[in-house]
């Protein structure tokens, strides 16, 4: 799959709220008691949310949340997974 149609299809007033999902996710990869496997789905309901609370109730609102989110997630994978095969 390639992510840049992904990010085409992302809404640009939206990129905030992919930049407020990288921060909550990395918030709750820090926080001992969160389970990593429910982050992913944390994260979707918060882009889902956020995103609703800037565009309004709409079946597009919520695909764009789950984009948001989604692509939050492949971020930050992509970032994790260059620097161990760096290395670091």
């Amino acid at each position: 799959m390639d992510w840049n149609v992904i990010f085409q299809l992302i809404d640009p007033q939206l990129f905030i709220v992919v930049a407020a999902c990288w921060c909550l996710g990395y918030m709750l990869k820090k926080t001992p008691r969160i389970p990593d496997w429910t982050i992913v789905y944390l994260v979707t309901v918060a882009a889902v949310i956020l995103t609703i609370g800037l565009l309004g109730l709409s079946v597009q609102s919520v695909i764009q949340g789950v984009l948001c989110g989604a692509f939050a997630v492949y971020g930050h994978q992509l970032v994790k997974q260059t620097r161990e095969r760096d290395g670091q």
